[in-house]
């Protein structure tokens, strides 16, 4: 049998055309899904990517038919040489965006335009000032909310990431879901998924079916429209009859999308993930720095990925602590 000459093509099946880059393992906000209370021990400098190598990695995967880039953190936008990043990759032919908390992107208006980056992912997870606080640790509701308008105003495609927790959010489904009625947003719910140092477990989890039943009780049936999910979508998309926006259900706890997965992982440290839940990672960096090619180590990394969010292919596995404690926080991997 001849060796699969695509390098981004697993032992599913699987095509992986959409990269994820995080840019900095440091943010300006402390959201405690993403980060331990006691914060992450950062890589120092010297150990994180450069321009230049980002630049190198990304053209190795869209040579190998990556069509989509999307810019992580951390928060992104706090990484001083961010314009520059912006500049190179934009010479790239992929689809370019970045997920972002919002907090000082009205800074960069310009700078995004300029690049052609139009898709904002932007993480708010509570419509309450205070509860914000308390989530975020850090004051900027106010500087937040105001962000998402001016990026509307501004013309950009704006999806709104909420991470649900039980007896915290969850309350505010249906708050989200009309600002959805004047606002052309998506708002997408995201099941509480398990993290090093997160504190999760399944009972702080609001799960896919619970979303609908809140919608299922405040709107009427002939109202809750299912949309049509692009290809490799990772939600469930719905929307109110009338609404200008729309909204969906991220169940990657209850409800996975792994067949269809398309998407790879490079930490700030330049690590590969080849899934959100694995453990394992694939040194793209050094083996660029001693002057080798990355593509062995890609396709090593590709083909060992697991069918199945990193081998937790049941909801008891999942609720294993051994089993993603030995995965990073999320905010060393990028969101």
């Amino acid at each position: 049998m001849s060796e699969n000459k695509n390098i981004l093509q697993d032992l599913h099946g699987r095509n992986h055309a959409y990269l994820r880059i995080s840019l900095i393992e440091r943010c300006n906000l402390r959201c405690s899904y993403c980060m331990p209370e006691e914060g992450v021990p950062l890589a120092p400098k010297s150990h994180l990517m450069t321009y230049e190598e980002i630049y190198e990695i990304a053209k190795t995967f869209v040579k190998h038919g990556v069509t989509k880039i999307r810019l992580t953190g951390g928060e992104p936008l706090v990484r001083k040489d961010i314009p520059v990043i912006l500049e190179k990759l934009a010479t790239l032919p992929v689809e370019l965006s970045i997920t972002s908390n919002a907090v000082i992107i009205d800074k960069f208006i310009d700078v995004l335009k300029e690049h052609g980056v139009n898709k904002i992912n932007l993480s708010l997870d509570s419509l309450d000032r205070e509860k914000f606080k308390y989530i975020t640790r850090r004051d900027q509701f106010d500087i937040v909310y105001k962000n998402m308008l001016l990026l509307i105003e501004e013309g950009f495609n704006v999806k709104v990431n909420v991470v649900l927790i039980k007896d915290f959010n969850e309350n505010e489904i249906i708050d989200f879901i009309n600002l959805t009625k004047d606002l052309p947003i998506v708002v997408r719910f995201i099941e509480f998924m398990p993290f090093d140092g997160n504190k999760w477990d399944m009972g702080k989890m609001v799960s896919y079916a619970e979303v609908m039943t809140y919608v299922n009780a405040s709107f009427s049936k002939e109202n809750i429209q299912r949309l049509q999910d692009a290809p490799n979508d990772t939600s469930k998309n719905y929307k109110i009859s009338g609404y200008k926006g729309s909204f969906a259900v991220i169940s990657s706890v209850t409800n996975p999308f792994c067949d269809s997965c398309n998407r790879l992982r490079l930490t700030a440290n330049g690590q590969l993930k080849n899934c959100l839940f694995s453990s394992t990672e694939s040194d793209l960096l050094t083996t660029l720095r001693s002057g080798n090619s990355i593509e062995p180590v890609i396709r090593k990394a590709v083909q060992a990925k697991l069918k199945v969010r990193g081998g937790m292919d049941t909801l008891e596995k999942l609720q294993e602590p051994k089993l993603h404690n030995n995965n990073r926080s999320m905010i060393t991997i990028g969101g």
